[in-house]
């Protein structure tokens, strides 16, 4: 499985198992398999005065096209900004949740990830 993190033109990350579709050695699109789109949220605490402020990200994932019952979704390469490699925790809360486990996480829970400003 190739696990991969994406950026769309519309704005929206969608994680997902990327396969490229080949038309005589050319890239003419992108498969999706259970795409799920990522939401961020940053949450920051106030502490005293002099004191620095924590925060924390909270990442959910959910289906990408919510009321589709496709698992595997084409999409034009045109669309796609950028392709990159998700962070280890993204990658396991993604396998999680389309194995049917997980679906929030908070990144400052995630061993190796530094959130600090």
């Amino acid at each position: 499985m190739s696990i991969k993190l994406v950026l769309l033109k519309s704005g929206e990350d969608i994680i997902a198992d990327v396969k490229e579709i080949l038309s005589e050695d050319n890239v003419v699109g992108y498969l999706l398999n259970e795409p799920q789109s990522v939401r961020c949220e940053n949450k920051i605490t106030l502490i005293e005065e002099g004191q620095p402020n924590e925060s924390e990200i909270q990442v959910t994932l959910r289906p990408w096209i919510i009321l589709s019952k496709d698992k595997q979704i084409p999409i034009r390469p045109d669309w796609l900004i950028t392709v990159v490699e998700p962070v280890e925790f993204l990658k396991q809360m993604y396998e999680e949740k389309v194995n049917g486990k997980s679906e929030t996480g908070n990144v400052d829970e995630q061993p190796g990830f530094d959130n600090e400003d």
